[in-house]
């Protein structure tokens, strides 16, 4: 009787440690490989260094809170803003009252450091799906352009240029949106205010 079961089951049982031996090890080995031989920046992260200290990725925003910065768009993770380990949305649609007040404060408190009388782009007031997204729209850098203007003692021109030489534009014309990432655009400020 136990001859026949493990007769009936050998075959699953050897398909279970080759298909486990191919999908665990060979072929993540495989795609390891592959990455760090032809993209070892990217495999590892993207990690800019700015005077030999890694200062962030281009892939996980960052909480910029200083006024003299771009504001990043904001985190729905938990415990804190941009945990790559809490990665998701609030789940709360447009019409729960939690989602409407956070909005609302928000959008009050951009209002009232912003030299900008015109309408807030929705990415400064909302979180992204995963809540770690490291851009912002071209229209939101704008946004923000007289406020830095000031602080930076800088030209309008200087930063929207900057701005311009950092946007980048749909993946293939017709994938995305044009976007600008955050910390690049610190960098830069950081660059403009020497």
């Amino acid at each position: 009787m136990i001859k026949a079961i493990f007769h009936e089951i050998k075959p699953a049982l050897v398909t279970l440690v080759i298909f486990s031996f191919l999908t665990g090890l060979i072929y993540p080995g495989l795609v390891t490989c592959v990455a760090q031989l032809f993209f070892p920046w990217k495999a590892n992260g993207s990690i800019i260094e700015k005077n030999g200290n890694q200062v962030g990725s281009l892939l996980i925003g960052q909480s910029f809170i200083e006024d003299n910065y771009f504001y990043s768009r904001p985190s729905a993770t938990s415990p804190f803003p941009y945990n790559g380990e809490s990665s998701s949305g609030s789940n709360m649609g447009p019409s729960n009252p939690d989602f409407l007040k956070a909005i609302k404060e928000r959008t009050n408190q951009l209002q009232k450091t912003s030299l900008s009388h015109d309408l807030v782009p929705v990415d400064l007031v909302t979180a992204s799906g995963s809540g770690l997204d490291p851009d912002i729209s071209p229209l939101a850098a704008y946004y923000q352009v007289p406020r830095i203007t000031k602080l930076r003692h800088l030209s309008e021109i200087e930063i929207k240029n900057l701005i311009n030489k950092l946007t980048q534009e749909r993946q293939l014309m017709i994938f995305g949106e044009p976007r600008v990432n955050v910390l690049q655009l610190n960098l830069g400020l950081d660059e403009l205010g020497k």
